[in-house]
């Protein structure tokens, strides 16, 4: 499938404790195996074949690398989601969206994730069990979310398949507002689906169905063939483990762009 990628760079304002840890002004240009992070990045989707590459960052140094690295820099809006919605405007569907700091990314990642996601889905999201974490990844820390077909943690890769996943940009950007008053993201998927939530019988796939229902989109969650998919850096911690990993040959070497 043919397809463009966007990569989320985009400074949250204040100091980021892992661009400190490893002495540089932001995160995306940390050094991991003699490239930086957004290389990293960059190079692994460019290798998955994708035809248009944009980063979405403010940050000058970010956007000068962005440009270092043959791709087209974007201003990164008020949040995650805003840049998203302006990266679907701007490349257009399919659009695979992922961040600078998923530094173990490869293609064959991308490719499996592109082909695994229902060909009728508007958006997808790549997620990996907890099996597959502790199969795949040495001893990490990751955030899980629970459902009746176990325990699953996100991938920082998602399709926006067909131009109506701008409506579930739409729904992540309402959530963003609401992060801190939680009774109005949950009342989105009806006491129906609360209730089997509660009581262990509700899947993954099915919530985001549910949830993909409120805003009329089809949405689906696929499952990562490799657990490494889910460890990205959000902590000093995390990068020291990338760099183990990459050390102990966990991850493919690097092919510069």
């Amino acid at each position: 499938m043919s397809f463009h990628a966007l990569v989320l760079a985009g400074s949250r304002g204040g100091p980021d404790p892992v661009a400190d840890h490893a002495g540089v002004a932001d995160k995306a240009l940390i050094r991991i195996d003699g490239a930086t992070m957004l290389e990293r990045v960059v190079t692994a989707l460019r290798e998955a074949g994708a035809v248009r590459i944009a980063v979405s960052a403010n940050a000058p140094a970010v956007r000068a690398e962005a440009l270092r690295l043959g791709t087209e820099p974007l201003a990164a809006a008020a949040g995650p989601s805003a840049s998203t919605l302006l990266g679907l405007q701007t490349l257009g569907a399919p659009l695979l969206v992922t961040t600078a700091d998923h530094a173990l990314l490869r293609a064959e990642w991308v490719r499996a994730f592109l082909a695994d996601a229902p060909g009728d889905s508007d958006v997808a999201a790549l997620l990996a069990s907890r099996d597959a974490i502790e199969r795949d990844s040495p001893p990490t820390r990751r955030t899980y979310l629970r459902f009746a077909d176990g325990a699953w943690s996100g991938c920082n890769l998602f399709l926006c398949r067909t131009p109506a996943a701008e409506a579930a940009i739409g729904l992540w950007m309402s959530v963003e507002r609401d992060r801190k008053r939680p009774w109005r993201i949950v009342r989105r998927l009806g006491p129906g689906t609360l209730l089997r939530y509660a009581t262990g019988r509700l899947t993954l796939q099915a919530a985001l169905a549910r949830l993909g229902a409120t805003v009329g989109v089809r949405a689906a969650a696929v499952a990562a063939r490799n657990g490494l998919a889910a460890v990205d850096v959000d902590t000093p911690a995390d990068l020291d483990l990338v760099r183990a990993i990459l050390a102990d040959g966990a991850a493919q070497p690097f092919q510069s762009t």
